[in-house]
Order: structure tokens, then sequence, then C-alpha cells
């Protein structure tokens, strides 16, 4: 029999939990921030001087280890350590630890470190009760957000602290992670095989969230106990096709046969002096990716060994897709939409389309994505192709006719003859130039002949006097002043040669030969 019994059954406290690093050196990845001598490091080592009692605020994604450190931090230190979540916490709350903090520093000499979960949640006046402890030193703030503090945190607090930026996990550090849990006694205790190619689909639905790829760990591990549970016959044999290496009921000829032909199929290799698909050799042999071959076919040659086997299928069962990062308030909504906007503006419909499906996927309002759409239509093509307006609309009109996820259509289209079409963004910038010429003050005032003279006594002042009908002429264009005095001859809309706009820029410059007696 397979025993089921493993660390997943210690209590219910998750694996990212049961995982977290005890100290700085086991925290995986931010290196930039772990250095000898860094504040973190003074702060967890209990130095004093500035770099230990400098307050900082950690900056970055879900799952990079915010909450690992300042924990580390509690262990590592020899100071008072106090945690509060801005979720349940308030500014009574946070009155308490100061006073405490006083109390302990005043009659014990003990400096406390105060660390605070989702300090964005925290209002304004929550913020401010923090200023005095944080200014007089009575508390060393570790604070945490994944929102950008610049607009989340108000500017005394952000004066008064270090801002630490943490960047996300790479593929590698996630790999450590991941291999740790897998043979920690805190985590699965060795009771798992783990396939490569199961690790490396972790890895990449991780996204680079620790949490996430330790949780899909978990959840693959109770799938495999589940899988294995079920595929037990009444005297404890196996009888499913399982994965390769874990144990079966083949036949014994099958096998001398798969022997025997393996064995000239290596002959073959050897004389070729490589592997084929790049996968490892029996003796676990790195692959083409520089990978060990865990979990290959040197263990699974030993039949004793009945751990079950997490495979990427068990994987993908427990985990249905990778991890999203967007918040529609934060910096990946602004980072998604500038993408987006830049990919059709570089004609690159692919792109725009992931971008689109991210935002999609994310739960982004489907009528901020079309109106974005819309100014992309007139900005970066204008009248290059006049149609991309009129499809930009229609597509806004069609998602607030029909809704999502039908919606999702005529944006797609939207965007790719968006990204396809020529571009032109000589309209966009004829009126910033405008604009910014009656912001200086060239205006002027309106010709005469162009004012209105519907209203009683008007001629008696002149306006209207000299006007030229253009439809009273042959080409429809007269020779006449248009822009103020003080503005003769400037030029605002300069149209390029793509698509559209080149007929547009040909028969522009005829027209104003006419119009400017040049």
């Amino acid at each position: 029999m397979v025993s089921s019994s493993s660390a997943l059954q210690s209590g219910s406290v998750p694996l990212a939990v049961r995982m977290r690093p005890r100290t700085l050196d086991e925290v995986a990845g931010q290196r930039h921030l772990l250095r000898p001598g860094s504040p973190l490091v003074s702060l967890a080592t209990g130095k004093s001087g500035d770099q230990g009692t400098v307050s900082v605020i950690l900056w970055g994604p879900p799952g990079t280890g915010k909450t690992t450190i300042a924990q580390t931090i509690a262990h590592s230190s020899n100071r008072r350590f106090v945690e509060l979540s801005a979720v349940t916490a308030g500014v009574k709350d946070v009155r308490e630890v100061m006073a405490e903090a006083m109390t302990s520093r005043d009659l014990y000499g003990l400096s406390t470190v105060l660390f605070l979960d989702e300090i964005h949640r925290f209002t304004k006046a929550q913020q401010d009760a923090l200023l005095p402890g944080v200014e007089n030193g009575w508390v060393i703030l570790v604070a945490a957000t994944t929102e950008n503090p610049s607009f989340s945190v108000i500017s005394p607090l952000l004066s008064r602290s270090l801002l630490l930026t943490l960047e996300q996990l790479s593929d590698d550090d996630l790999g450590v992670l991941i291999d740790r849990a897998v043979s920690d006694p805190r985590g699965l205790g060795d009771r798992y095989r783990l396939d490569p190619e199961a690790r490396a689909t972790i890895i990449r639905l991780a996204s680079g969230d620790a949490r996430r790829a330790l949780t899909a760990l978990e959840a693959a591990a109770v799938s495999a106990d589940s899988l294995v549970a079920a595929a037990l016959s009444e005297d404890g044999v196996l009888d499913f096709g399982a994965p390769e290496g874990q144990a079966g009921d083949r036949d014994e000829d099958e096998d001398e046969d798969d022997v025997d032909a393996d064995a000239d199929a290596d002959a073959d290799a050897d004389a070729d002096a490589g592997l084929g698909d790049g996968e490892a050799n029996s003796d676990g042999e790195a692959n083409s990716d520089g990978e060990a071959n865990r979990g290959g076919e040197s263990e699974s040659a030993d039949p004793a060994d009945t751990r079950p086997v997490i495979t990427k299928e068990i994987v993908a069962g427990a985990v249905d897709r990778a991890l999203l990062r967007y918040d529609r308030n934060g910096d990946e909504h602004y980072d998604v939409i500038s993408a987006f906007i830049k990919s059709i503006r570089g004609s690159d419909p692919d792109a725009a389309l992931h971008y689109l499906a991210r935002m999609i996927e994310a739960g982004e309002d489907p009528r901020f994505i079309a109106r974005r759409i819309i100014v992309s239509a007139s900005e970066d093509i204008g009248l290059a192709d006049p149609q991309a307006l009129v499809i930009a609309v229609a597509a806004a009109d069609a998602v607030q006719m029909i809704g999502m996820p039908e919606g999702r259509i005529p944006l797609a289209e939207a965007v790719v003859y968006l990204a396809t079409a020529a571009k032109s963004n000589a309209a966009y910038l004829g009126i910033n130039d405008a604009i910014a010429d009656v912001r200086a003050g060239a205006f002027g005032r309106v010709p005469k002949h162009l004012r209105d003279a519907h209203y009683a006594g008007a001629k008696r002042l002149g306006h209207g006097k000299g006007y030229r009908y253009p439809h009273d002429t042959e080409l429809g264009v007269v020779e006449q002043q248009y822009l103020p005095d003080e503005l003769t001859g400037r030029t605002y809309y300069r149209p390029t040669t793509h698509g559209n706009e080149r007929e547009v820029g040909g028969r522009l410059a005829k027209i104003l030969r006419i119009v400017r007696g040049r």
C-alpha cells in the first residue's frame, strides 16, 4: 500500500505558510535588498545606528516576500515586534502601539518594529497617526503594499521612510522554493516525486508569485494522493496507467521487449553522441535545458519507490490558469493599458490582442477599453484611415448592446483593424500645437470679414464685409484670410504620406495655394 499520510495533513496551515523562511538567508530572490549592510539586514540583525533604525516601505507584487521579510526580521531581530493589518486595525490600535513602544523604549531600552501589512488600505487619518511614532523613533515602521506608495501613502510618511521595491521572483527563485518545499519536513517531507515537467509547469503558472507556486504544489500533491488512492486495487496493486516511473501492472514480457528496444536505441544514440529530444538519459544526466532529471528513469527503475508522482497533468488539473497580475486601481492597470495602446500604435495586432485579453480576464470595465480604442483611432490613425474611428465607435456601441463575454469579439475586431491600419498623428499634433498657441496668448482677433453679421448693427461695424462665399465659385475654394492677423501663415496640420492621408496631403496643398494666394 502507498501511504497517503503526508505533511499536508499537519493541521490546516497552508504549505505557503509552513514554508515561510525563518531567516533572511532562506529568502528566495530580492538579493538587491538583502546585501550585507542593507537596511533590511541591519533591522534583522538588530544593529544600532541610522541603518538599523530607518523605517521602510516594502512595495511589490503579491507573493514576492513582503510579509516573509517582515516575519524574518521579527524572528532574527532583538527588537520587540508588533504586527498590524490595515484591513482590521484602526487609529486606536495604532495609538496603543505607539504608547507601548514609548514605554518599552523609556523603561526597558527596547525598540519596537511595527509591521503594517497593506498600508495602502489605511485612510489619510490613520496614516497620520503613524507620523509621531515614526518621526520621533518610537517605532521602526516596516510597511507593505502592493500599490504604488506615491499614490497610496501620504507624503509626510513617505519622506520619513525608505521605499524599497521588491521584484517579481525569477523562475530560478521559484525553482528553489519548490524544491525546498518538496524535500523539507515542514513541507511535503520528500513524500512525493515531482516530475521535471510538472515542476516547470508550476513555475510557469506561478507568474513569479511564490505563494501561488506553493499553493499549486500543495493542490497537486493532494490530487496525486487522491489518484493513487483511487487506483489501488483491493490487493494493493496499482491498476491504472501510471506516469512513467509509477508502479504498475505491465507484463514482464512487455518489459523485456522494451528493455531490448531501449538497448538498441541507446546504442544508436551513443553513436550519434546525443539525445534526440533533449530529455535526460537513463543515468539522470542534465537535459538540454540544464535541468537534472528529477524523478526520471533512474528513480523509476526502483520498484520499491511507491511514492506518488506529481505530473504535469496533475498540476494542470489542480491549477486551471496562470496568475494574472492586474489591479484595476494600481500600476498594472496603467501599465497594461499603456502597453495595449503602444502595441496598436506600433502595428502589432498580436501584442494588442494579448493585452486586450489580459484586461478582459482581469475583469476590466469593457467601456473603459472601448473608450481607449476610440482615443487610439483618433490619436494614432486619424485621417490615414478615417474608417478606424467609425469601427472603434461601432465596437463601443456593440459592447454596450450585447455586453460581455460576447463583447470581446467586436473589441478584438476593432483592435486588429486599428493595429493593421495606416497610422498618422497629424491631427493630434495639430490640435496640440493650436492649443499651445492659444495658451501662450497667440490668438488675435477674428478678422472682420469672418465675424457674425446676422444681428442688428453688425454691418455698421463692418462685420462680414468682404467675405467671399466659396460655393459661389467653380472650384468651391477662394483666396481668403481665415487666421487672425497675428497668425497669418501658421501651419498646424501637416499630413503624412501614410494611407488615405497621402491623398489628403496632395489635395490640401492645392487648396492652400488658392486660399493663401501662394
